[in-house]
């Protein structure tokens, strides 16, 4: 599409329909691939330690089986019930899942050229040979098959499909081996199926170094593929037989649960929809490229799925499996520099045995930035302290997801033993995690927690936790309000804020959430925050709307929004009507972005941004600078249509001074950013920055980290004592 295209509009049409224009949106799943292929570009960068370049192979993969599972099943589930109804952009589900295919094809020939032509060979290098059966000494052989014998072998199964045998079920994301064996006696040609038992076995079988230990081959690892040392010992799961032909394949199947509104008991439904989602619809099939014809039409017809499902893989399938390379032992000079979270120098001052939260919050609100910050001494030591604090009457919290490792679930539990009383708001659709999520429940029910699990059709996305203390005649409530899920894993992976207030007002706010959550009740405002599916997209639209009423050449205003996706038709369209009054727009857009930037008329105002890094961008920033002010939400939801319409979720304004600087200086980090990257184009390309024209080499995440331990390292004892 030309970037003057909307300005050629014929006269006379109005701005409604020139705004509905599908060519001036962006196609929602093609642009999650361009996000993934930016993961990809990181793989293939040759200036990231080669350990880091192998997890990003692993990221990819692990993200594009997620995308199958969910947004192309529910293409396929459209185009099904017959629903062709083009997107905002113009294409029908048909349209995409082909635009879809060409490109995965065309980004999985990359993924392979970079595992075996670049990174395979540099891993060798160091000592970590990952090699095929046929590239073992004598000496490695013969183990290989002690090991086979000993531990893999038991592990199998073969299953032939004859008359009696019917062909067996094959679970989502299971890799297998399809093999035609052939009776020399009778000459009959039969189809077998072996399961790779990698939930159970290593994907990787790690062979001895040849020779004595020494210093020099202590790090020195062979690494054979399960599945090829299966194939080389076929011969014993079929003995007698001959092995015609074989080769490697994989199922991904639809695994988004849909649980119905009426659904009378909700953890119910959603343990059946587990059940159910071992034998959702085929969505993709991988196939090794070698696969014969005969061997691959058997196998497709045999699975129910069509040629249009089948994916060739030129190499290693399955490169999730990565993960086991990326977590052997030692060779930090192949990783990035560990960085270790500090505490927020404000919960450094009120520090004891522990930081006293509550004490730091009565001081003036407190914004924390994860993982810079510490989750442990700032989310899970508020909690904790409340736990432990007599005059504590209540807490209550939100579970969308959370860890084995964390402290939060277990404190709850502990908190209602104590006569406190305990409420738990459980979401338990959270994609992928809806097993462990039924798992705290039940054991939060049993220890007396009030869990309450929403709505079938309204995930409650938000994220806060409300303490209510008792303090002279009254009480308090001290609230904490996070981007991001209280998982204490991803809380050192993902960048997220969490705002500790005791704001009254937005405490009441958060007390009349909790409350018509828990209850019967809508209320009909808020106070300070803004929620969804009632109040957030209109708030958004409503603070735009205010910026262009206020801009003018002698005051001009400014919008900056930083989060994970852009999808939403209305939000665009407001963002498109600023620009076209003048106001200067940049977004930062980890991800799906549908918006066009830089098209002359309507988006040359817009700057679009993405930052892919070591730490996986997750806050969400709104900022709307005007007459000299500037309005500041951080928020749990990204601006798209299933977390304004069908989640419950939370904007809160930032107040203090300092803290919106903080936030801003966050922003302006992300859109200096010339390292990890990247620009949107007017066309929907993604264009990697580089520094130029002598600026110096900015990283917003190295930035950070060194900002933050710095500003640890500068309070001192007697800032401590204070």
């Amino acid at each position: 599409m030309s970037a003057t295209v909307a300005s050629r509009q014929p006269s006379g049409h109005d701005e409604h329909r020139r705004l509905h224009d599908p060519s001036l949106y962006l196609n929602r799943e093609l642009s999650w691939l361009d996000f993934n292929e930016r993961v990809l570009q990181l793989a293939e960068d040759e200036q990231i330690p080669l350990l880091e370049r192998v997890k990003f192979c692993a990221i990819y993969t692990t993200n594009l089986d997620e995308y199958y599972m969910v947004r192309v099943a529910g293409l396929h589930d459209q185009i099904d019930a017959g629903v062709e109804n083009p997107s905002q952009d113009g294409r029908t589900p048909s349209e995409t899942i082909a635009s879809i295919r060409e490109r995965v094809l065309e980004l999985s020939t990359r993924l392979n050229a970079c595992w075996d032509e670049r990174l395979r060979p540099a891993l060798a290098e160091h000592g970590i040979n990952v090699v095929g059966v046929d590239q073992l000494s004598v000496e490695q052989h013969a183990e290989l098959s002690r090991h086979f014998a000993k531990v893999i072998f038991p592990a199998l199964t073969p299953l032939a499909v004859a008359p009696g045998r019917p062909f067996p079920y094959i679970s989502n994301l299971s890799l297998s081996l399809a093999i035609h064996v052939r009776d020399p006696g009778g000459g009959e040609t039969v189809f077998a199926r072996v399961k790779v038992p990698a939930e159970i076995l290593p994907r990787f079988v790690t062979i001895r170094t040849p020779g004595p230990a020494t210093p020099q081959n202590a790090q020195v690892a062979t690494l054979v593929p399960l599945e090829e040392v299966i194939a080389h010992h076929l011969d014993a799961l079929f003995p007698g037989m001959e092995i015609v032909g074989y080769d490697f394949f994989r199922v991904t199947r639809d695994a988004d649960l849909e649980v119905s509104d009426d659904a009378a008991d909700l953890l119910q439904a959603v343990e059946d929809e587990l059940r159910r989602r071992r034998f959702g619809e085929i969505v993709r099939v991988e196939v090794g490229a070698r696969c014969s014809q005969s061997l691959r039409e058997e196998l497709i017809g045999l699975l129910g799925g069509s040629e249009d499902e089948v994916y060739p893989a030129g190499g290693l399938i399955d490169m999730g499996s990565l993960w086991q390379i990326v977590r052997l032992p030692g060779m930090p000079e192949l990783r990035n520099a560990p960085y270790t979270s500090v505490t927020h120098p404000r919960l450094l001052r009120h520090e004891g045995e522990r930081p006293d939260v509550f004490a730091a919050m009565r001081d003036g609100d407190v914004l924390v930035h994860h993982p810079y910050e510490s989750f442990a001494t700032s989310v899970e030591r508020f909690v904790e302290q409340a736990v432990a604090d007599p005059n504590v009457l209540a807490i209550k919290q939100t579970v969308y997801r959370t860890s084995d490792e964390s402290s939060l679930v277990p404190d709850l539990i502990e908190a209602s033993e104590r006569g406190k009383q305990a409420v738990a708001l459980v979401e338990l659709t959270a994609r992928f995690d809806e097993r462990t999520n039924i798992q705290w429940a039940k054991a939060m029910e049993e220890a007396g927690v009030h869990v309450v699990y929403g709505q079938p059709a309204l995930k409650t996305h938000v994220k806060c936790v409300l303490v209510v203390r008792r303090e002279g005649d009254g009480v308090r409530n001290y609230v904490h309000l996070g981007t991001g899920n209280y998982h204490s894993a991803t809380a050192r992976l993902y960048t997220d804020f969490g705002l500790f207030t005791t704001d009254e007002q937005i405490g009441a706010d958060v007390a009349d959430m909790f409350n018509n959550l828990t209850g019967y009740g809508r209320p009909l405002s808020y106070r300070k925050v803004m929620i969804a599916p009632a109040h957030l997209r209109e708030g958004i639209i409503d603070e735009i709307m205010r910026t262009i009423a206020a801009h003018s050449p002698d005051a001009p205003a400014r919008i900056a929004m930083k989060m994970n996706a852009l999808v939403d038709g209305r939000c665009i369209r407001a963002l498109y009507k600023a620009s076209m009054a003048g106001v200067k727009i940049d977004l930062n857009v980890r991800g799906i972005c549908c918006l066009r930037p830089g098209i002359e008329g309507l988006s040359e105002n817009i700057t679009v941004a993405s930052v892919v890094g070591q730490f996986l961008e997750h806050s969400r920033i709104y900022s709307f600078e005007r007459e000299g002010e500037n309005t500041v939400y951080i928020a749990s939801a990204d601006l798209m249509p299933r977390n304004l319409d069908h989640r419950v979720e939370l904007a809160a304004p930032i107040a203090a001074p300092e803290l919106r600087d903080e936030l801003m200086d966050t922003l302006e980090r992300a859109f200096a950013d010339n390292q990890r990257s990247w620009q949107l184009d007017s066309e929907g390309a993604w264009h990697r920055r580089s520094p130029v024209d002598g600026e110096r080499p900015r990283n917003m995440q190295v930035e950070l980290m060194e900002l933050h331990s710095r500003r640890a390292a500068e309070v001192t004892p007697a800032d401590a004592q204070d």
